[in-house]
């Protein structure tokens, strides 16, 4: 019987923890009882995938009323590998988040932290799971205003700064989005995306279908920090806490990209996307600019944070690159990179959460002579950076390999060279902080630094090995993103 229910248990067990965890105003029970509803939440997930890969597509009516008048929540190959990746982070790193929140953040808004991260996860999976375009804006929101708060929780002043501009760019793209979405009930007068699928095809040449695609398209790449709409995302991954940025950067643009796959290829159609209004035309280029001047800016930052937050606008360009091809392996690539990028970035930030624990700083010389006082930390950095590169052996280099595979389909020699480009440049901006903690003494009388705990280690290396032990059996990754692709590909859901 609650295997019937598993899409709504998805959404409420995180979502009526959040106000508990408020209640409970000790930080200690709030993070316990947001603990147990993530990982509540990653056993739906997992149970929900399963199921669909057996069985193919879940269709779950709210209320028992009939889609499309009532709201359906639908899970699909596409769907059910993005909310995996979403639970799966969440539950991941709230083990690290107790003491690393504890360090940053004071006693009286640990209870706040935990209710605005749970509907930040909520929102998120929300977004995921949701078969109706304008409760895919609700969740949109619900996980983006908690977004601003969780930023604004840093430490340092700017976070405030930060998150004001954040909120400004996500208003700007929320209100994109429901225009369009507007548009689409004006020209359609459904909301049901699979409905939408249906009656939008004899619309093509409709002048409000055209006007819903190009706001859904700038809102949704605002939110997905798509160049050159990515200007919010640096000094939000920057000054917002440790666990916050591991969380965003592994969950929020990715869960963003899935909505632009989810419009561009179930909702309006391969066709009407990228034969009638040829929209790859105007994707690949943009994606190709954030890859190779992103990773170029990334390589000039002193602040880590900062230069993995730029380096996560370039490896957004490859999922948008695979996304433009608009071809089985291209999708395929895209999809991948989806779940690899949050598997490596995710603890690529957590890495810089046990040194900000440490050492105060992320800067550069903050770095310098680290190898050696925290071995295990750094050495997990120095993986997920391998992986970020394109290292054989890792998820990265599996991500770039069907990358270039797409772009050879289509005898495109330049878009192979650029990802090629992209992994060089990652290699020097990763290099850079391997010669700061290998390589560069520890400043003269330099206090003693201890290894991280391991409440915060574990974490780390839980996402750090799996972006290695996935570039090693691809069967599962490789095997689900095909089949994703296939069903976008094939206007099947």
């Amino acid at each position: 019987m609650i295997a019937a229910h598993l899409p709504a248990l998805q959404i409420v067990l995180p979502l009526a923890a959040a106000p508990l965890c408020l209640l409970l105003r000790r930080g200690t029970l709030a993070w316990a009882l947001a603990l147990a509803a993530s990982w509540a939440a990653l056993v739906c997930a997992a149970l929900l995938l399963r199921q669909v890969l057996i069985s193919g597509p879940i269709s779950y009516e709210l209320g028992s009323w009939a889609a499309p008048w009532g709201i359906e929540y639908r899970v699909d190959a596409v769907n059910g590998f993005v909310l995996l990746i979403v639970a799966a982070v969440g539950a991941v790193i709230l083990p690290y988040a107790r003491t690393s929140v504890a360090h940053e953040l004071p006693e009286e808004q640990h209870a706040t932290f935990y209710t605005a991260f749970l509907l930040c996860l909520t929102g998120l999976l929300g977004v995921t799971i949701t078969g109706d375009a304008f409760n895919l804006f609700v969740f949109l929101e619900i996980s983006s205003l908690s977004s601003y708060v969780l930023i604004a929780l840093g430490r340092d002043r700017r976070a405030l700064t930060a998150a004001f501009q954040y909120l400004v760019m996500g208003t700007i793209g929320a209100t994109f989005i429901v225009i369009g979405v507007g548009l689409l009930y004006m020209a359609t007068g459904t909301l049901n995306m699979m409905d939408l699928a249906e009656r939008l095809p004899p619309l093509a040449g409709n002048r409000t279908v055209l006007v819903a695609f190009a706001f859904l398209t700038v809102g949704t790449g605002l939110k997905l920090a798509l160049f050159p709409l990515h200007f919010w995302l640096p000094n939000a991954y920057a000054y917002a806490p440790s666990v916050v940025t591991g969380f965003l950067a592994a969950t929020a643009t990715k869960v963003s990209v899935y909505v632009l796959l989810r419009f561009f290829f179930t909702v309006f159609g391969v066709g009407y996307s990228f034969e009638v209004l040829s929209v790859g035309k105007l994707l690949i280029p943009l994606a190709a600019i954030a890859i190779l001047v992103c990773s170029t800016v990334a390589i000039f930052q002193n602040d880590v944070k900062r230069m993995l937050a730029y380096s996560s606008i370039a490896q957004i360009g490859y999922m948008i690159m695979g996304i433009g091809f608009a071809t089985t392996t291209g999708l395929t690539a895209g999809i991948l990179h989806l779940f690899n990028h949050a598997m490596m970035k995710g603890g690529l930030f957590l890495a810089l959460g046990c040194v900000f624990l440490r050492v105060g700083s992320v800067r550069l010389e903050a770095l310098h002579g680290l190898g050696k006082r925290m071995p295990l930390t750094m050495f997990s950095f120095v993986l997920g950076g391998l992986s970020l590169v394109g290292v054989p052996l890792t998820v990265g280099f599996i991500s770039k390999w069907y990358l270039v595979q797409a772009a050879l389909e289509r005898d495109d020699w330049i878009l192979a060279v650029v990802v090629l480009v992209g992994s060089l440049l990652a290699l020097v901006y990763v290099w850079r902080v391997v010669e700061a903690a290998y390589f560069k003494p520890a400043p003269e009388g330099a206090a003693k630094v201890e290894e991280a705990p391991l409440s915060m280690l574990i974490p780390t290396w839980v996402l750090i090995g799996a972006s290695i032990y996935f570039g090693i059996d691809t069967s599962l990754t490789v095997g689900v993103a095909r089949q994703a692709a296939a069903q976008l590909i094939g206007g099947a859901s």
